[in-house]
This record gives structure tokens, C-alpha cells and sequence, in this order.
């Protein structure tokens, strides 16, 4: 454990009654009311009196976090008091090395969200914008030891039957159907009409839900992650379509997550399930629009990340790992909760207390970057290439389960992406794009680009008349046909069975293999005719 440096914020003396279980609360504190003479100057959380707490909402986070993490860094060291909303204090842990202490002490730093206090003193408002990304629920993210390892071995179980080949077929086909959905005149919002479309199309399909489920979804998800004024209501329509999934397969289960989820030996009840739909969408679909959007901000405006992309020293999957160390898809998490009172990175941490993950500003931090760096602004390619040791997906037991499908869907969203427009340019200057204000996800409001060069699809392979038969050479033994297209006979021509492949194909830098059947016409019409009802064609 951390010990205080002289002169920072120091445990209280024992018996401090301001410490103590009912307490004065730090509404109170912060009302006027001077502190007692025993209270050493500190607020019941080891919050320090007279000084405004730094909010972790608004514009302060949305347009410049990484500044905000350098000065809260700068006047608090490695854990800083801040505020959730208004009345509502909790504390951003900025260093590297004290998240992972954070993470990795689990009887310690909970995940119990039942232990806050803020609740239990009655000031955390029903209608609070923090309700849906901090109340408790019978899930991996709320639970600790055997619960917790019986739970998650169910979610990364689940995950683990998802066949990666298909994910990315599946993906790169409805990444062709919504480019094919734009307009001629060579404008997109890569946010709006790619990133934030293209995660729901894999996932309602990866979950059993629904088509016509997409467009609502997506939106109640955005306010769920925003903690915006529709939060609340967004959360419980959200659990009650859920709910309806879940009836469903468990009745008539079918070959997705949410019926191998309810099958799994974990033996998971109707509302265990719900609940952890909601962390696989939330979690999953949220990071991946985040993560693909930022990644697509990064090639279009840096320039010499762009140069060296494009001249082949680094790849796609180089620029994603830029990005978690740059700008993660989640920049901070909620949470843990302090078990007994303790201390950490120097300050006095009260039981109850609740301490918030800061991924980005853990990446950021120059213990996490060697000798020579300085925070955020060194994060180059000479410093992290080929390095994971960022924190963008948490650290310990509670580590992402879900970050190898996503970045299976983010890598093949921007692949195909490079390839059909290959000469993409921002349309903005870059100090006008926006983010979104939410202090968990960071994410773009608005991606707009310019493009000139449209590389079709490849074409599907044409259906043939039921009468067809092929040629007969028996000369030339052939293997049987192969599933989807009419049988092939000892004899058949290869020329005539193999077109060979079509212009438009990529180079294997952007494209990866294919199953046999998987261009079949009902396939591609299907996505298209999707693709058509999302755009609102």
C-alpha cells in the first residue's frame, strides 16, 4: 500500500468523528459548515475542505481530457478528488501503478456497488444520471470472488463460440452494405452512417435479436452510456426488450449468444441472463463504435500516422493499438469501493468510498511510459509499437472477456473501409470535430469526410439455372462441389468453375479469406435490404 508522502493528505487521528459511520456528509461540508478542530481540514473521504471538487461531466471532460488528467494529476498526484455530478465526490485514480493496485486487491477495492456511500446517506437522487452505470446488478461487473469467477466463466465461455472466421465475414459484409447505402456525391459521416451503425447490425445478429430492433437499440444505448437526462428511462426500456429476448430463447434457443449464454453450465437464471445482455451490448457495442470512430479519426488527422500506414511499416491493427493508448473507447470506469479505509497514491481513502478507474489518464501516466516521456503527447509509435501494456481493457480479474471479438470487428471495419474509399479525407479541420460529453465513453459526435474513388463489392457469384450441368472432361478428376452451388462431377473444368478473383479484390493486408457459399446472392440481398431500412430508404 501506498504511504503518504510528507505534506500530502495523511490518514486522520483515531476516534475522528468525522471518519466515523453517520458521519456529516460532504454535502454538508461543502455548505459552509467549518470543519472540527480534530477533522485535521478534510472532508469524511479524505476530501479536502474549502476546495471545489473538479467535475468529471460536462465540457471539461468532453473537450480536453487529457489536459484536465495533467492538472488533476499535477495538484493531487496519482488519485484525485473529483465530482461525479453535482453533490456526488469520488475519486479518479490517474496512476498506473496505483490501478492496477486498485484492480488487483479485490478484499480491499470491491465491485460491489452496494458498499457506496453516497446511496446510503440518501444523496444519490432516484433520477441520477449515475444510476445506470453505478447501481447494482447480479452481474460479472458487480460481484466479486467465486460469484464473480462463476459468472464470468459463462460470458467469456459464450464468447469464446463465436466463430472469428464468420465474425469477420459477417462484419465485412455489412461494412460493404452500408457504403453501398451511401449517397453519390461522395460525402459520409463515418460516425453517424458507419461506426455507430455497423457494431448493432453484427450484434443483433450475434444475439438472436430482432432486426427491426437496431434502430431503437442504438439509441437507448447512447443515452444509457452518456449518463445524459434520458439515462434512466433509456436503461429500463433497454432491460425490458431484454427481457423479452431471453423468454424467447430459452423456449426456442437457436444458434447466438443469448441461447449459449442460457445453456451454459453456470446454470444462469432469466434475470442473471438480462443483466449480462446488457453488459455484452453495452459494453461490447459502445466500445467498438468508440473505438472504430477514434481510429478513424486518427488516420484521417495525423498525418504522419496516416504516411507511414499507407506506405506499409505499419498496419491496421497498429493504429488500433494507438488508439487505446491515445484515446481508449472507455476513458474512465466506475468502479471500486473502498472495503475499510485505507490509503492510496498518498490519500486517505474512507470505507465506502468510491474510486473510479481513469484508463486514459493510466495510459497517460509517465511511469507507464519510461524515461523521456511526458504524458499523453508522447504517445508516438516509437514508444508503444507492438506494446499492450495499456489498461484500455482493466487489469486484474475483472480484464475485458470481450476484447477479441471486438477487435475483430473494428480491425475488419476499418480494413474494408481503407479499401472501398481508399482516398478518404477529413471534411472539417480537425479543432472542429466534437466529442460526445459523457465522462465514461470517449467518443466523437460527428466524423465527416470527403471521397472520391468508390471500389465496388465484390460481385456475388451468379445463380445458375436449376437445368445448368457443367462441362464433362473425364480426363480431369474434380473433388465434389462444395456446399451452396450445384455438384461438380468428375470432369469438371477448373476454368469453368473458377473465375478466378475479381478486380476489386484487396490485398491481403486488408481482406481475409473466405468460406465456401458465403457470397451467395440471398446473403448480400439481405444485408442490402438491412442496410436500406437503417439508412431509411
Amino acid at each position: 500500500m501506498t504511504v503518504p508522502e510528507p505534506g500530502t493528505t495523511a490518514v486522520p487521528p483515531p476516534g475522528c468523528p468525522a471518519h466515523a459511520a453517520g458521519g456529516p456528509s460532504h454535502a454538508a461540508d461543502r455548505s459552509g459548515v467549518p470543519p472540527t478542530a480534530a477533522h485535521g481540514g478534510t472532508l469524511p473521504g479524505g476530501l479536502p475542505v474549502g476546495v471545489p471538487l473538479t467535475p468529471l461531466y460536462g465540457s471539461a471532460v468532453a473537450d480536453d481530457p487529457h489536459g484536465l488528467y495533467a492538472r488533476l494529476r499535477a495538484q493531487y498526484g496519482p488519485v484525485a478528488p473529483i465530482e461525479l455530478e453535482p453533490g456526488v465526490e469520488s475519486w479518479l485514480v490517474l496512476g498506473y501503478p496505483e490501478l492496477l493496485e486498485l484492480t488487483r486487491n479485490e478484499a480491499l477495492f470491491s465491485k460491489d456497488s452496494r458498499r457506496w456511500r453516497v446511496p446510503a446517506e440518501g444523496r444519490l437522487a432516484a433520477d441520477s444520471r449515475l444510476q445506470p452505470m453505478t447501481s447494482w446488478r447480479p452481474t460479472l461487473l458487480n460481484l466479486d470472488g467465486a460469484e464473480h469467477q462463476r459468472l464470468r466463466a459463462a460470458v467469456a465461455d459464450t464468447l469464446a463460440r463465436v466463430d472469428h472466421r464468420q465474425l469477420r465475414e459477417t462484419t465485412e459484409a455489412a461494412a460493404d452494405a452500408l457504403i453501398d447505402s451511401w449517397g453519390p456525391d461522395g460525402t459520409a459521416d463515418l460516425v453517424a452512417q458507419y461506426a455507430r451503425r455497423l457494431p448493432l447490425l453484427v450484434f443483433t445478429q450475434l444475439l438472436g435479436l430482432p432486426d427491426e430492433a437496431g434502430a431503437h437499440l442504438i439509441r437507448l444505448i447512447s443515452h444509457i452510456a452518456d449518463s445524459g437526462p434520458e439515462s434512466v428511462r433509456a436503461n429500463q426500456e433497454f432491460q425490458t426488450l431484454l427481457v423479452d429476448l431471453v423468454r424467447q430463447r430459452r423456449s426456442t434457443p437457436g444458434a447466438d449468444l443469448t441461447s449459449w449464454l442460457l445453456a451454459h453450465p453456470a446454470a444462469l437464471t432469466d434475470e442473471e441472463a438480462v443483466h449480462h445482455l446488457v453488459v455484452l451490448m453495452i459494453a461490447g457495442n459502445e466500445t467498438t463504435i468508440c473505438w472504430t470512430g477514434n481510429t478513424l479519426r486518427l488516420l484521417l488527422t495525423d498525418r504522419r500516422f496516416r504516411a507511414t500506414l499507407t506506405g506499409g511499416r505499419l498496419t491496421v491493427a497498429d493504429a488500433l493499438e494507438e488508439v487505446l493508448w491515445r484515446d481508449p473507447p472507455t476513458q474512465n470506469f466506475p468502479g471500486r469501493w473502498a472495503t475499510s479505509d485505507t490509503v492510496l497514491g498518498g490519500q486517505f481513502i474512507a470505507r465506502g468510498d468510491m474510486l473510479v478507474l481513469g484508463l486514459a489518464a493510466a495510459n497517460a501516466d509517465p511511469a507507464a511510459q519510461g524515461p523521456g516521456a511526458h504524458g499523453h503527447t508522447s504517445l508516438g509509435h516509437a514508444s508503444i509499437g507492438g506494446n499492450r501494456a495499456h489498461l484500455a481493457w482493466g487489469a486484474g480479474k475483472h480484464v475485458c472477456p470481450a476484447q477479441h471479438p471486438a477487435r475483430i470487428i473494428v480491425e475488419t471495419a476499418v480494413e474494408t473501409l481503407l479499401h472501398r474509399l481508399p482516398d478518404l479525407q477529413l471534411a472539417v479541420p480537425p479543432h472542429e470535430l466534437a466529442w460526445r460529453p459523457s465522462p465514461w465513453s470517449r467518443a466523437l459526435i460527428s466524423l465527416p469526410v470527403l471521397y472520391s474513388a468508390f471500389t465496388p463489392p465484390r460481385p456475388p457469384v451468379p445463380e445458375r439455372p436449376a437445368a445448368w450441368t457443367p462441362p464433362q472432361i473425364p480426363q480431369t478428376p474434380q473433388p465434389s462441389g462444395t456446399p451452396g452451388t450445384p455438384g461438380t462431377v468428375s470432369g469438371t473444368s477448373p476454368a469453368a468453375e473458377d473465375p478466378g478473383p475479381s478486380s476489386s479484390t484487396p490485398s491481403d493486408a486488408t481482406s481475409t479469406g473466405r468460406t465456401p457459399g458465403s457470397e451467395e446472392p440471398a446473403r448480400r440481398s439481405w444485408w442490402n435490404s438491412l442496410a436500406g431500412w437503417w439508412s431509411g430508404r
